[in-house]
């Protein structure tokens, strides 16, 4: 009986040990976490609704900033609620089906947001260096398709680097060094020689991570030619104010997330790979809305008048 326990247990869950080895941490990381997973959650929920009744922003560049905080909610909620319910309990466990399923959410946001900031660069680019043609090019036909591309791509590529790792030989072994299901830390599991398997996760990982990050630097190449050339100090400032908050976002995700997979599996730590993937995953997207919301005068005025409007309301 305890054997057959045993090989369904390892068969059909596994144990997220996150910081399991130092248990005076984790009531201050459920605290820490949760007080992150709300703000995360009221500052996107925030940039979604006010883009949405206030008619003045209904531009392609906050279409795309809301397609943008719409993903940061899912990342977030992929893994946090995990996070919480493993941190307040003794067996930190999830099923098999939950474990894949996190994981191919988590790839596939990822790998999304990925695209959807090549396609934000790419706004950017039209607005500042083809000003007079924007609206013309910047079709809402044009912004729905590349979206929609957008997101059935990631979600698409993600369902092969899924497979790969769902069919990696685990012998039984269950026990994730990591808060959440991530693609690493899964395949450290494997028990066989995974060579091929690495190689394959890597190619895949630097075409969806230097690819599009080159598109973003050939992007701002061409903005950072055209600002120069605005004659005005204001006009110049104007112009980089627009992509300021884009470029912050830019560097947080890839920073951390070429830091994370476009690394020799044979130095992958850890320990530090968990304190990365915390921060790209949860941190990351809490940190998008109040660069968004803290630097956008149109999104500050939006939502004063939003506010404004929902008080008297209330009153009348």
């Amino acid at each position: 009986m305890a054997g057959g326990k045993l090989n369904w247990s390892s068969q059909w869950e596994f144990i997220l040990l996150g910081v399991s080895d130092q248990p005076q941490l984790e009531m201050l990381l459920f605290v820490v976490f949760l007080v992150l997973y709300v703000m995360n959650l009221v500052g996107n929920l925030a940039i979604i609704v006010v883009l949405w009744l206030e008619p003045s922003l209904h531009t392609p560049m906050y279409f795309f900033l809301s397609n943008l905080s719409f993903l940061d909610l899912c990342y977030t909620t992929s893994t946090v609620p995990q996070m919480l319910v493993n941190f307040r309990s003794t067996h930190k466990s999830i099923t098999w089906a939950g474990c894949v399923a996190q994981l191919y959410v988590f790839l596939s946001l990822g790998c999304t947001e990925c695209l959807l900031l090549v396609v934000m660069a790419y706004d950017r680019y039209v607005a500042i260096c083809q000003p007079l043609r924007y609206t013309i090019v910047m079709s809402p036909r044009l912004c729905l398709q590349m979206a929609a591309t957008v997101w059935l791509s990631g979600f698409s590529n993600s369902m092969l680097q899924t497979i790969l790792i769902v069919r990696v030989p685990r012998c039984g072994q269950n026990r994730v060094h990591h808060f959440f299901c991530e693609l690493p830390a899964m395949m450290k599991l494997a028990c066989v020689d995974i060579s091929a398997k690495e190689a394959e996760v890597f190619a895949v990982s630097a075409i969806f991570l230097l690819l599009p990050l080159g598109l973003i630097l050939v992007s701002y190449g061409y903005i950072v030619a055209a600002v120069l050339r605005i004659r005005s100090a204001q006009g110049r400032l104007k112009a980089f104010n627009t992509c300021a908050s884009h470029l912050a976002v830019v560097s947080l995700f890839y920073g951390t997330a070429i830091f994370m997979y476009l690394q020799p599996p044979s130095s992958y730590s850890q320990k530090r790979g968990k304190m990365v993937s915390l921060f790209y995953g949860i941190i990351a997207p809490m940190l998008n809305s109040l660069i968004y919301t803290l630097r956008n005068k149109d999104v500050h005025r939006a939502l004063r008048k939003v506010l404004g409007r929902l008080f008297r309301s209330k009153t009348t």
